[in-house]
C-alpha cells in the first residue's frame, strides 16, 4: 500500500477494499461493477496536519472491442466515460489507482480549518483585497445606487 499511496501523492493509505464483478456483455465486450472503499491520510493544504477521509464510491467500466481511443486532438471529453476502448488485457488494478485518485480532495483540510484572507503589499500602496479582484461587484453597486435614487 505504501507504493500506492506514494504513487497517489498522498501521506497513507490505510486501508483499501475493491471489489465488484466483471463479466462478458457481448463475445468480446466487458463490464466491471464495484465498490472501492479506502481510508486515507492526506497533508492539509492550510495546517500541513494530517487529515483522515474515508471514500466510498461506486466504480463502473466498460470496455468495448473495435472503440477507437480517445485522441489529444478532440476537444471534448467523450459523452460516456466509464466507456473504454478493450485492448489485450482488462487491468482492474489500474482502475483502482484510477478511481481512488479521482475521488481523492483536490484541497484537504481539517473539519475546523478555514482559509482566511491574507492581503500583502508594498510600503505605502494599498492592498488588493479579494472584493476589488471581483470586477462586476462595483457595476452591481452602481446598479443598486441608481435603482436606489430612481425609487426616490
Amino acid at each position: 500500500m505504501n507504493a500506492l499511496a506514494d504513487e497517489l501523492g498522498i501521506a497513507e493509505l490505510r486501508k483499501v477494499r475493491f471489489e465488484g464483478t466483471l463479466k462478458p456483455l457481448s463475445k468480446r465486450d466487458w463490464r466491471f461493477s464495484g465498490h472501492l472503499g479506502a481510508t486515507v491520510v492526506q497533508t492539509s493544504v492550510i495546517s500541513l496536519d494530517p487529515v483522515v477521509t474515508r471514500i466510498e464510491e461506486d466504480v463502473e467500466r466498460t470496455w468495448i472491442a473495435g472503440m477507437e481511443p480517445v485522441t489529444a486532438e478532440e476537444s471534448e471529453a467523450p459523452e460516456d466515460v466509464d466507456r473504454e476502448p478493450l485492448g489485450r488485457e482488462i487491468d482492474l488494478g489500474s482502475v483502482l489507482v484510477e478511481a481512488l485518485s479521482l475521488a481523492l480532495p483536490d484541497h484537504p483540510r481539517g473539519a475546523t480549518e478555514e482559509l482566511g484572507e491574507q492581503v500583502f503589499t508594498e510600503p505605502g500602496k494599498d492592498a488588493m483585497t479579494d472584493d476589488d479582484a471581483r470586477p462586476f461587484a462595483g457595476l452591481a453597486d452602481l446598479r443598486d445606487k441608481l435603482a436606489g435614487k430612481d425609487d426616490e
